[in-house]
This record gives C-alpha cells, structure tokens and sequence, in this order.
C-alpha cells in the first residue's frame, strides 16, 4: 500500500469538478485501496480522489471502529463504502446544523448545515449500481465528500469557520 499526500485548498485540482470514473481497471483499485489506507492513517472518516490530487468522481468513506463509536453507530462502525460517481437522488427537507472538518484544510473546523437524511446512487469500487440511504453523522459525511467531488470546500458553506482546540479533537468532532 502506499499513502497518498493530501492536496491542500491551493491546488487548482480541489476546486475543479471531477471526471466520471470510466474504468475499473487494477491501477483503479489500487487507487481505491491507498485511498483508504491514507484515510485512516491521517486519520479521517472520509477521502475524495480530488483530495489526493486525482480528479475523478469517486471518495472512500468509513466510520471509525472504536468502542464509542461501536456504540453510536452499530454495524455502520468500521464498515467500509467506496462510491463511484455518486449521485444525492433524494434529500430530507430537514437540515441540521453540525461541525466538520476537512483533511485538506488541517487545523480548522466549520459550522455546516447538512441534509438529515440522503439517498444515494452510485456505484460500488467494482462499476456495480448501488443505492445508499444515510442520516445523521454518515449523510453529513457523505454530502461533504460529494462536495469535493464538485470543487466545493466546508468552508464555502461554513456559517463559521474556526481555528481547531484541543478539546475540539477530544469530542470526537474533527475528521
């Protein structure tokens, strides 16, 4: 495996729109596969190809595995989703307001207002359709990564943007 170095808002590739994904080749997997070993070792709960300087229309998504986690989540700890192409086909009314982060952006997080609940199209790392429902902390995951998809940061619909506290990474809040 390899990590991959996370591109920064200055690179011109994270503001641009990113290509369909066309092929599901070796060198596509391998890309997937680094992805997310890049995700968890940076670490972060999201990664999308823009953010590693590759302009395609796909991101790596997986919650984190501990035991608070375990408890708040259930079986969505740990598991792992790869969406290709993603498309947001349905969207609650309801929003909510949330902290995020980003891991191109280090060391500052946002107040966002998220869609609750998300239905997702896709496919998976392998070109096979899937379909996805997500609320909560994984619909808020989900819509930020398909942001990146689009050029678009957390901090261009940030109702604030600040400077991360320790405590901050403490409350589990950062990616």
């Amino acid at each position: 495996m390899t990590f991959l170095d996370i591109i920064r808002p200055d690179n011109p590739i994270l503001r641009k729109k990113a290509k369909r994904v066309m092929v599901f080749d070796k060198k596509f997997q391998k890309l997937v596969d680094d992805m997310v070993e890049t995700m968890i070792a940076a670490p972060g709960v999201g990664l999308a190809a823009p953010q590693v300087a590759v302009s395609q229309r796909f991101a790596v998504i997986r919650l984190s595995d501990d035991e608070k986690s375990k408890e708040e989540f259930g079986d969505l700890a740990g598991k792992l989703y790869v969406v290709v192409n993603p498309e947001i086909v349905k969207a609650s009314k309801e929003m909510v307001e949330g902290v995020e982060g980003c891991l191109s952006i280090p060391g500052y997080l946002g107040s966002v207002d998220r869609h609750e609940k998300i239905t997702i199209d896709s496919l998976d790392r392998h070109g096979k359709p899937q379909r996805i429902k997500a609320e909560g902390w994984l619909a808020r995951v989900f819509q930020h990564e398909i942001d990146h998809l689009d050029g678009k940061l957390y901090i261009d619909i940030a109702k604030d943007v600040w400077e991360a506290r320790p405590e901050d990474e403490e409350d589990g809040v950062a990616e």
